[in-house]
């Protein structure tokens, strides 16, 4: 019994996954999907929209606040367009898109990666049309100068119109998504966003690409400290210069 709960208890190393044994055929082992950097970006980008959202429409001049949290966005959106490429192996945008040949994914299902790809897509577009924006009430976005007048009002028309209710459906259609796994098909996807990992059934054999975990070792996080930080310095340097 001892034995049998120090093998559940392990997760798998990246590179050398835990060898399928015969004396534990009930047990299982865990596989770092999502590394630290990934869960956090996950969990403050959404701290950001929720944020974002309430300021939009809170009794109030929040505009400042909104402004700062669209920065704050901008600055998340840029560390995970550079971690998609040197991050974990879950959060690679070339590991997105599930191969079946080599067995289910861990990460993303093929319906999953193409509603993250939206949804980034939606979010880099709110917040682009915000910083060329014109409201020609309380906000001019700092990269309005740089742009037409027409432009700017088509941007703010896009931001204030159908670009938030792309973005509202696409949250709603993942908050569905989320519950449909989790009450139906029994599988829960928020638990791996928290701790970071899947537990697999260790009869599955370990030497396909499906059981690769995500590199997530003190190095890679200050790896990713440092890239978040050149984005915090960028977005600031853009701001200040703009203006």
């Amino acid at each position: 019994m001892d034995d049998t709960n120090d093998l559940c208890s392990r997760s798998v190393n990246p590179s050398h996954p835990l060898p399928v044994t015969s004396q534990h055929p009930a047990s299982v082992r865990r596989v770092r999907v999502w590394d630290l950097p990934t869960r956090l970006f996950h969990w403050l980008l959404l701290a950001c929209v929720v944020g974002l959202f309430v300021t939009a429409y809170a009794p109030g001049s929040w505009i400042e606040l909104h402004a700062r949290l669209g920065y704050a966005m901008l600055t998340l959106l840029l560390f995970r367009l550079a971690w998609g490429l040197i991050g974990g192996h879950w959060s690679r945008f070339v590991h997105f898109v599930p191969r079946p040949a080599r067995g289910p994914a861990l990460g993303h299902t093929l319906s999953g990666a193409l509603a993250v790809a939206a949804m980034l897509l939606a979010l880099i577009a709110q917040v682009v049309t915000g910083l060329v924006g014109d409201d020609e009430i309380a906000f001019t976005g700092p990269l309005n100068r740089f742009v037409a007048t027409d432009t700017g009002l088509a941007a703010t028309a896009w931001h204030k119109g159908p670009g938030q209710w792309i973005l509202i459906g696409l949250i709603a259609l993942h908050v569905a998504a989320v519950l449909f796994y989790l009450l139906v098909r029994r599988h829960n996807l928020i638990g791996p966003m928290l701790h970071g990992d899947k537990a697999l059934p260790e009869a599955e054999p370990p030497d396909g690409a499906a059981a690769v975990g995500s590199r997530d070792s003190a190095g890679a996080r200050w790896l990713a400290l440092g890239v978040l930080l050149v984005c915090v310095v960028a977005v600031v340097l853009m701001v200040r210069l703009a203006h």
